[in-house]
């Protein structure tokens, strides 16, 4: 189950940076900037903890949308530690996400 939610988050920063320059777009149910709320949380080397915002916009995400994101290798490219991506779920105490 973990590796769910740690699944689901890697794909909401994927999608983060992925979108970054497109205002108004939305990813999965989750604005764009709001995507860019969860990017210091997941960009080591010491992230500090997300954002109320960052953890109120991912509780909105579309999980299951997410998910379909998790096999990217465009995080890492970019500068993000997937580990810690697939962390904000469970940091931000939301529930636990539809199967990835």
């Amino acid at each position: 189950m973990m590796e769910r939610i740690r699944a689901v988050a890697f794909v909401a920063t994927l999608l983060l940076v992925v979108m970054a320059m497109a205002d108004g777009q939305t990813i999965c149910n989750m604005p764009v900037s709001a995507l860019m709320e969860c990017k210091p949380a997941v960009t080591p080397p010491k992230p500090p903890p997300p954002t109320p915002s960052c953890c109120s916009s991912l509780s909105h995400a579309d999980m299951r949308c997410l998910c379909s994101y998790k096999n990217s290798n465009l995080l890492p490219s970019l500068g993000i530690d997937p580990k810690l991506a697939m962390q904000l779920p469970t940091i931000c105490k939301l529930p636990h996400p539809a199967k990835c």
